[in-house]
């Protein structure tokens, strides 16, 4: 019987080496899908949780925050372009024109995953998988906002959820104290920078990894938990 891992992804939808890093993933778990399997399951993370609804200019809070010129900038630009084109990912070329708050996306994350839990039992729910990549292409394909409800519907619909329920949590305050649970769960658990994947709650691989790097990892767990056992 081929093993099955638990993959917790600790990630923000307004971070382009989330989406790197998801895509690598999916890559390196597709080549090993004769050998191994796994469920992904998206955990909320917020970049900047403190920003307004308007956002803020990319180039204006990249250079805040990290102090870089328009110059640098554009060549992290160029790299991250080249890097999500290497697992399929299509980046704008201009880049990101604004930063969002992002926090009724992880709300809307929850809501799909709930959703597709009765269905998935200790699987992975398809639906919050869909949603998530829906609202990475929205923001960093298409450049639409991931605090828009309309895109945050729109991308509902696109990955098979219920529009009018969408509507009525954005709408609403629910899952927000869920969202803010499973946040200061993963704060508490050491994880301040994204994207962090869990393995089997025991195993962490920080940052936007190149596929080979999960490939070999998932490969060595896989190995370990044939010669030990699931408790490995």
């Amino acid at each position: 019987m081929k093993p099955v891992f638990r993959i917790d992804f600790v990630s923000d939808v307004s971070c382009p080496w989330c989406a790197i890093g998801l895509g690598a993933l999916e890559t390196s778990l597709d080549r090993l899908r004769d050998e191994l399997g796994a469920s992904i399951h998206f955990q909320p993370f917020e970049l900047n949780p403190r920003m307004g609804p308007d956002g803020q200019d990319i180039g204006e809070h990249i250079a805040q925050k990290y102090g870089s010129s328009p110059q640098q900038q554009a060549a992290t630009r160029e790299m991250i372009r080249q890097r999500g084109a290497d697992v399929g990912f299509v980046f704008r070329p201009e880049g990101r024109g604004r930063i969002y708050n992002t926090f009724d996306a992880h709300r809307l994350l929850h809501w799909a995953h709930e959703e597709g839990r009765a269905e998935a039992g200790d699987g992975e729910p398809g639906q919050q998988r869909r949603l998530k990549k829906a609202l990475f292409a929205a923001y960093f394909t298409e450049g639409r906002s991931p605090a828009s409800h309309e895109v945050l519907v729109e991308a509902a619909e696109a990955a098979g959820l219920d529009a009018g329920r969408a509507r009525e949590v954005l709408a609403s305050d629910e899952f927000a104290d869920d969202v803010r649970e499973r946040e200061a769960f993963w704060r508490e658990r050491e994880i301040h920078a994204v994207p962090a994947i869990v393995i089997d709650d025991t195993h962490l691989v920080s940052g936007g990894q190149p596929t080979e790097v999960f490939e070999r990892i998932l490969r060595k767990l896989a190995e370990r938990r044939r010669e030990t056992g699931p408790g490995a």
